[in-house]
């Protein structure tokens, strides 16, 4: 409770006198035996005191209230932060800035934000963590939004590139723990490749976030998500190898466990491969003690596949196909393969494609299915898969020799059928039978051509020919559009195999004579 002297302050500044708001002011600011500290109420007075010319009233209001609260203020306290600091005062200028730069209503004028800048400058050199942070954003190195207390303004330039100061800023900033610089520091080096530095800057924080209270409760949603990505990218880093690190066996597991519980997926993914002893691949890992605990492993990698890691659906396959699985299930371990290479996993794909090759016997268009994987394996650099492709779908360069040259300088636009299927003939190396008797409709499966013209042609093979380039589909889409409408067996306009080839050999002599008399032709 007020004594009588600071009662009688209290009615003085009510009264409107300067000397008594200042005292009153100050009293709120530091507290005193019978008034409670409160800087709300002190600003109010320190306010109307500088209004009234209180020179020591603006100073005690640069010094000791902050932005948080001259933002909130219902009058505006900017011009007793801008001549605090003209008085020399940097805290003040720091708090300047923040008001000037971070301002909600009409953007401040280019000489206000040049001395906003420059006030910034001076706090950011005098070791103010705040400033640091907030230059580093006026340069454009705040690459990651804050996390913490100190939020950084969005700068009126919004510059597009990192300029050398900002990251200077950033850097300091960093070292001065200023938490949204750190993590911003740690994305840049994880952008940029630089893994070394990322896991030398990073063990510390993970470390302090693994040991928090936050960490070690049993609440849900426990740390922030830039938290949880630093445990997940150090904890992999830390296990793949070839860094140098200290990071032990059992911090990399914990590390793994909170990013996990977390439901980050590159831990969960992590976290079921080390439940079950293994390599992404199903081999166990080399030297790894302990029996394997697939029931574990299967739940923290249908989580992370569920996620959208295609890589932990092609583990669970792994898994459901080994002997030493309890619940050891073909069909369930095909089923995930095929999801993890529907979703662009390579390994899934190759295996994908080598499976359906094996079970062609069972079912003839698994060649088919087969080549479809082994393509989208390919196009992601596998050899296997490109080697795979040689053999099954061989494009055949000499499958009609001298095609190129017969059909130089001739024009065949009154017979567009034949002269749509010598040019199949050109762009997928097909023999003349096949060139033919090929249904075009029929043969065309989007990333291949099956050739079976075994109907008419007896002696003739069914064999694939890959569609490799945007020119092959485009052609294949004209021709598939030309023959829409056109009965492509013996009883349609072209007729059969005999017809067909006098046609030929009519419009083409050069195309010369063969023993196809000698197979077995269908009428």
């Amino acid at each position: 409770m007020a004594n009588r002297e600071e009662l009688a302050i209290i009615r003085g500044a009510r009264a409107g006198r300067a000397e008594a708001q200042l005292a009153l002011g100050r009293l709120y600011l530091f507290g005193s035996n019978g008034l409670p500290k409160s800087l709300p109420t002190a600003l109010h007075w320190l306010d109307r005191a500088a209004q009234q010319g209180c020179t020591e009233a603006w100073q005690l209001i640069g010094n000791h209230i902050p932005f948080e609260l001259a933002q909130q203020s219902p009058h505006p306290v900017t011009t007793w932060y801008e001549r605090a600091y003209d008085g020399g005062l940097v805290r003040a200028g720091l708090v300047y800035a923040q008001l000037v730069l971070g301002a909600r209503t009409a953007p401040p004028g280019q000489a206000q934000r040049t001395k906003a800048l420059r006030a910034l400058e001076d706090a950011g050199r005098a070791g103010f963590s705040q400033a640091q942070w907030l230059l580093a954003g006026e340069h454009g190195a705040a690459a990651v939004p804050a996390r913490a207390e100190v939020q950084a303004p969005q700068p009126a330039g919004m510059p597009g590139t990192v300029t050398p100061a900002g990251q200077r800023w950033l850097r300091q900033a960093a070292d001065s723990g200023v938490a949204p610089a750190q993590f911003a520091l740690l994305e840049q080096a994880w952008q940029a490749g630089d893994h070394a530095a990322y896991l030398r800057r990073a063990l510390p924080l993970v470390r302090s976030v693994a040991g928090s209270d936050a960490a070690r409760d049993g609440a849900c949603a426990r740390l922030a998500p830039d938290e949880v990505t630093l445990l997940s990218r150090c904890a992999r880093l830390a296990a793949e190898g070839g860094l140098p690190h200290d990071v032990t066996p059992d911090e990399l597991h914990t590390f793994w466990e909170l990013a996990a519980a977390e439901q980050d997926r590159h831990a969960q993914f992590s976290l079921g491969l080390w439940s079950a002893r293994m390599r992404v691949d199903g081999k166990r890992i080399p030297g790894s003690g302990g029996a394997a605990n697939f029931k574990k492993a299967v739940r923290w990698l249908v989580q992370a596949g569920e996620q959208g890691l295609a890589e932990a659906w092609y583990a669970l396959s792994r898994i459901y196909i080994k002997p030493e699985f309890s619940q050891r299930n073909v069909v369930e371990a095909q089923k995930y393969l095929e999801r993890a290479a529907e979703m662009g996993y390579r390994d899934a794909q190759l295996e994908c494609g080598n499976a359906a090759w094996r079970a062609r016997r069972e079912n003839e268009s698994n060649d088919v299915r087969a080549v479809f994987w082994l393509q989208k394996a390919a196009r992601q650099e596998c050899s296997r898969a490109a080697a795979a492709l040689r053999k099954i779908a061989p494009r055949l360069p000499d499958a009609w020799p001298g095609l190129a040259a017969l059909l130089a300088g001739r024009d065949l636009s009154a017979h567009p059928l034949l002269a749509a299927r010598l040019e199949l003939a050109l762009a997928f190396g097909l023999s003349r039978a096949e060139a033919l008797l090929l249904d075009v409709r029929q043969a065309d499966r989007g990333h291949c051509l099956v050739i079976d013209i075994r109907a008419s042609y007896g002696r003739s093979r069914r064999r694939l020919v890959l569609v490799e380039t945007a020119q092959e589909r485009q052609l294949l889409d004209r021709m598939t559009q030309l023959f829409d409408e056109v009965d492509c067996g013996p009883g349609g306009p072209e007729g059969n195999y005999r017809q067909r080839l006098y046609r030929l050999r009519t419009l083409l002599p050069e195309s010369g004579t063969d023993n196809d008399a000698d197979y077995n032709l269908a009428a």
